[in-house]
């Protein structure tokens, strides 16, 4: 049967890529429909109860400054909040919350059914349909072809998922719902190339059956930090807090053991997993030498007693989690809710995208998500919102929207994928970005609200929270600049005035100084603003001189490399480029010198080369779809 009206954009999956593709794109007028195994289930946090992080954190209010929904979700269920890195400078700081995941899961289908232009449907997607390179549908398993303009895929682990409980092994996308096997054999058959991932979760524990007292209490901040700048004040939810145990010589023992029965030294699983968060068996082989690991529990909400023990993922056989779980102090009690596990699902080499997202063997299609080979919500919300509004911007046969890497972690995520893919599921960190001074979560809107506006994705009263913001911090800025107080009031300077020294200082002036923050120069200021503008304009003083010097640095870049590559250009015209150079160019087909210059493999001679070649045939500087 063919469902008789048509979409704008199709989104296959109903999980954090897939939500925040469908709002992108609902929210900049395309009629878009989200296809998803259960309407239930839209918006699950399927591994632990949390958002943000280092790195994801900036993700995250990245989103939020762009007009996604996660942040919003996020500040709307949250029920501990937590400043990581809070003694470090800005640039590394980082927001975790813990959330309600039924209540996240709530709020997320709350604000996509608020949008008129998102329609949903419950069914599983067999086929995608595809004539001459170019998508126009998809077909569901019972039949049904949904046609639109453009497809956007976010299949998370479903894509051929099989779970792993020691030597049990059985096909699903997560516990509890069913693999896309139909589906994966599908895009295998059509020549993508095709990798296998894993991941995997701890045993969840009844939290009735724990012995808090003998756990370390970890309670969260007060105030509350929020991801939104849409959020004004606290939620209304109890806050709640964390606690931490550890593993034990008894533990590890357990462990080592039975480690031949773990399905990823068993042989059973031979792709890669994240390396940045292992299982506890990787723990127990790779740090040999220590005696405990750290176990943060982490509540799953405040009306369920299931407690979510973030660092013990296995795939060891359930007798030997229950085993080993109950040598762990606080948990000798335990009762196991659900089996930790091992999943393996196909992922597509993301070498196989151009920088919006889109594949290039399939016109008008887009991945998002883990099948691009990321781990972690706050990746696949990043990459569902970017996939989201180009489908868009390809339906109305618009350009595309490349986001830079320093415009945004999102832009250096996607910029790393495209150009050199991933053996192991990708993880942000700060430490990715050469730009993390300027690419704060505290200045996330300053970099991209007015580019979302611009885009269509960010709504008119988001758009007047940001203008209102930003002109109360250039007012402030403004103040601190002009008004000034003497030495002599000055905290360690009494004795300098009184010789003669440093006649006056600046508000400003001083807020550059690391031993002075805004709470030290406020009692100074006649002028009263609100923490938020006080907050940034202190990290905007004493960033000013790297900020600046950053600035200048991505501009000679911009005039070096921003030369535009077009898509179909003949690398062979290139007097003096080697075989491997070339194979590399034309297998990832960068949209830009600026791109080709960070692939792998690619030396300054040859961009060297590419540059001579592009001048002397006068190349045009325009790119096209």
């Amino acid at each position: 049967m063919k469902f008789p009206d048509l979409f704008d954009v199709i989104v296959i999956g109903g999980g954090h890529a897939g939500c925040e593709a469908a709002y992108a794109s609902a929210n900049m007028g395309s009629k878009t429909l989200l296809l998803t195994q259960q309407i239930d289930t839209i918006g699950q946090m399927s591994c632990n109860p949390a958002v943000g992080g280092i790195g994801k954190s900036q993700l995250v209010t990245e989103v939020d400054a762009l007009g996604g929904l996660m942040g919003l979700a996020a500040d709307q269920s949250g029920i501990q909040y937590r400043v990581l890195n809070s003694s470090k400078g800005p640039a590394v700081q980082a927001t975790r919350a813990q959330s309600d995941k039924n209540i996240y899961k709530k709020k997320v289908r709350s604000i996509l059914e608020s949008s008129k232009n998102v329609y949903m449907f419950q069914q599983e997607v067999a086929d995608i349909i595809v004539k001459d390179n170019l998508i126009s549908g998809v077909i569901t398993k019972t039949g049904i072809s949904f046609y639109g303009k453009t497809v956007v895929l976010t299949a998370g682990t479903f894509l051929g998922g099989v779970i792993h409980i020691g030597d049990q092994r059985f096909g699903a996308g997560r516990a509890g719902d069913p693999a896309s096997n139909v589906l994966a054999e599908q895009f295998r058959s059509r020549g993508f190339d095709v990798g296998r991932l894993k991941t995997g979760t701890p045993a969840r524990l009844d939290g009735r059956t724990i012995d808090f007292t003998r756990l370390d209490n970890q309670p969260g901040d007060t105030p509350r930090p929020r991801f939104s700048f849409m959020t004004h004040a606290d939620n209304n939810l109890k806050q709640v807090p964390c606690h931490i145990t550890y593993t034990n010589k008894n533990t590890l023992k357990i462990i080592k053991d039975n480690i031949s029965k773990s399905a990823i030294f068993s042989g059973a699983i031979t792709s890669a997993g994240p390396r940045y968060c292992p299982s506890i068996e990787d723990k127990v082989e790779r740090f040999a030498e220590r005696e405990n690991h750290q176990i943060f529990i982490e509540p799953e909400g405040l009306d369920v007693v299931e407690c979510y023990p973030n660092g013990i993922s296995t795939s060891l056989p359930f007798d030997v989690q229950l085993k080993f779980i109950q040598t762990i102090a606080g948990f000798e009690n335990a009762h196991i809710m659900r089996p930790g596990y091992a999943i393996e699902y196909d992922y597509f080499d993301p070498r196989g995208l151009l920088p919006w997202l889109e594949t290039k063997k399939i016109k008008n299609l887009f991945f998002a998500g883990q099948i691009n080979g990321t781990t972690g919500y706050e990746e696949a919300a990043a990459q569902g919102l970017v996939a989201g509004i180009n489908a868009c911007l390809r339906s109305k046969e618009q350009e595309p929207w490349v986001i830079r890497r320093d415009q945004a972690y999102i832009g250096v995520m996607i910029d790393d994928l495209v150009n050199n893919g991933t053996i192991e599921p990708y993880r942000m960190f700060t430490s990715r970005s050469e730009y993390r001074l300027s690419l704060r979560q505290d200045n996330a809107d300053e970099r991209l609200t007015e580019i979302g506006y611009k885009l269509g994705v960010v709504s008119a009263d988001r758009y007047s929270v940001f203008q209102e913001k930003q002109e109360n911090i250039k007012q402030a800025e403004k103040y601190y600049k002009s008004k000034s107080i003497p030495a002599s009031m000055v905290p360690g300077e009494t004795n300098k005035a009184e010789e003669g020294h440093g006649a006056a200082h600046s508000l400003w002036s001083l807020l550059k100084r690391p031993e002075f923050s805004y709470k030290d120069i406020s009692p100074f200021a006649i002028e009263s603003y609100d923490i938020q503008t006080l907050k940034s304009i202190e990290v905007s003083a004493k960033y000013e001189g790297y900020i600046s010097r950053q600035k200048q640095e991505i501009a000679r870049q911009k005039k070096n490399l921003g030369k535009k590559i077009p898509h179909n250009f003949d690398y062979s015209i290139v007097v003096g480029l080697s075989n491997e150079a070339r194979q590399i160019l034309l297998r990832v087909k960068p949209i830009s010198v600026d791109q080709a210059s960070r692939i792998s493999g690619i030396t300054p001679a040859t961009i060297s080369l590419l540059l001579v070649s592009l001048k002397k045939h006068a190349i045009l500087e325009s790119n096209t779809w």
